[in-house]
């Protein structure tokens, strides 16, 4: 939904005259009488700002403002003033006011401001939004961060699978986020009170493999001094994450495969058979499948693990993330570095979202690091850490955003959407297709 531009002023004619010259441009506004009647809409949680007259029987606008300081610090307050009333204004801004306007105004100023003010309410409300999340993740929840329908489609499915108990094959670009998709299966499941153990295949010795992840008992080999519970074992009652699957020797394949099939493993040196209560969990960077009918992968192993498969969008497929993402980054590494998160421009994200990211979300954080300790981001910066975009490519992915952008404005709206990017319906369905976007994605 449009933010909401509250317009108080006790004079009819005015108020009214504001209202009209914001809705022609698309910006909804809201005429108020008064300042009471104001702060009757207002909260922490508006996402609006607020343009009031100074001059007003009872509170004025200066009371007004500072009672908004009070209630939110961050909700920027537009104050109109007349000519004899600017040094009071300058005043007020000093104060904690946004902005002012010196009546008579030009239309243009108005605009300019609103636009600005609304911009700054918008990124306050998101930073928000993301502290929030961080101070969530600190406290042991995974995030998925991202609105495209990609992303969106894949928290659903994670919602629906994780307290199923099902184990679950997870295929994904190098630092796309497996392990984050991994620890939602585990947290939102009835399992969440007990283990998740992680285990690298691919950073794992062959020599110990198999002990590390079945355990041994003293004496099962040289250096064997005492019994070793093995990480499967280890993760009982809960969730093993078994990362870059791929990477398993061949040799022990159908050992694993025995063991997820009977849920019960035995440790090097023992006859005896140990229960497992375990959910499985699996994550690969390529096609299990095309590896299987190639001899490098178990082709029984991998229908073992796919009884279901989740697919996490690479970023060059979700472009519209990208700022949000970023942000998130920015103020995680500002937290981590104990810096002030600097400002993220307009032209800094258009020069994020024209790139490829090979690294996926990984590399995103690692940029957004750098932001944060002092080094520039720019088409010339990021181009040193991956090949730029075609122009074709480019100009795809900015159409991509802005059909995304204003979809959601027109709360999902295909007809209202087209008619706002001046498109026939036609078109906008066309590039809905090209972009895979569909209409289970919330739109209509």
């Amino acid at each position: 939904m449009n933010p909401t531009v509250l317009v108080v002023d006790d004079e009819p004619h005015v108020r009214l005259a504001a209202v009209q010259t914001l809705e022609l441009e698309g910006i909804t506004a809201e005429p108020l009488a008064s300042a009471a009647a104001a702060l009757a809409r207002l909260s922490p949680e508006f996402d609006g700002i607020v343009v009031s007259d100074v001059r007003m029987p009872g509170m004025d606008g200066l009371a007004l403002q500072r009672a908004v300081a009070a209630l939110d610090p961050e909700l920027p307050v537009v104050l109109v003033t007349g000519h004899g009333d600017i040094a009071m204004a300058v005043q007020a801004i000093r104060d904690g006011a946004y902005d002012f306007l010196e009546k008579p105004f030009r239309t243009e100023a108005l605009l300019d401001i609103v636009r600005r003010g609304l911009d700054k309410r918008a990124l306050t409300l998101e930073n928000r939004r993301l502290r929030r999340e961080l101070a969530a993740h600190r406290e042991g929840d995974a995030l998925l961060l991202g609105r495209s329908p990609g992303i969106a489609r894949l928290r659903a499915a994670i919602d629906n699978l994780a307290d199923t108990g099902a184990d679950v094959l997870i295929e994904g670009e190098t630092g796309a986020g497996k392990e984050v998709v991994a620890r939602l299966l585990h947290q939102r499941s009835h399992r969440r009170g007990q283990a998740f153990v992680a285990l690298n295949c691919g950073a794992i010795p062959e020599t110990i493999f198999e002990s590390e992840l079945f355990g041994h008992e003293a004496g099962a080999f040289t250096g064997a001094s005492g019994r070793r519970v093995g990480k499967l074992e280890h993760a009982h009652g809960g969730t093993v994450f078994l990362d870059e699957i791929e990477s398993m020797p061949l040799a022990l394949q159908v050992k694993v495969l025995r063991a997820l099939q009977d849920r019960m493993i035995e440790r090097l040196g023992s006859n005896r058979g140990v229960a497992l209560d375990i959910r499985v969990v699996a994550a690969t960077k390529v096609d299990l499948r095309v590896a299987a009918r190639e001899g490098r992968f178990r082709e029984d192993l991998y229908y073992r693990l796919n009884v279901v498969k989740l697919a996490i969008p690479p970023l060059r497929e979700r472009r519209e993330d990208i700022p949000l993402l970023f942000r998130h980054f920015v103020l995680k590494a500002a937290e981590r570095y104990r810096r002030e998160p600097p400002e993220v421009a307009g032209d800094t994200l258009a020069a994020l979202m024209s790139e490829s990211w090979p690294g996926n979300v990984r590399e995103l954080a690692n940029a957004a690091d750098r932001f944060v300790l002092g080094h520039l981001l720019g088409p010339a910066a990021l181009a040193a850490g991956a090949p730029a975009q075609s122009l074709p490519d480019q100009v795809a992915a900015f159409e991509r955003v802005v059909i995304v952008q204003e979809l959601e404005r027109q709360d999902g709206n295909v007809v209202a959407t087209a008619d706002a990017l001046g498109v026939p319906r036609k078109t906008l369905y066309d590039k809905l297709k090209k972009y895979g976007l569909r209409r289970g994605d919330g739109f209509r």
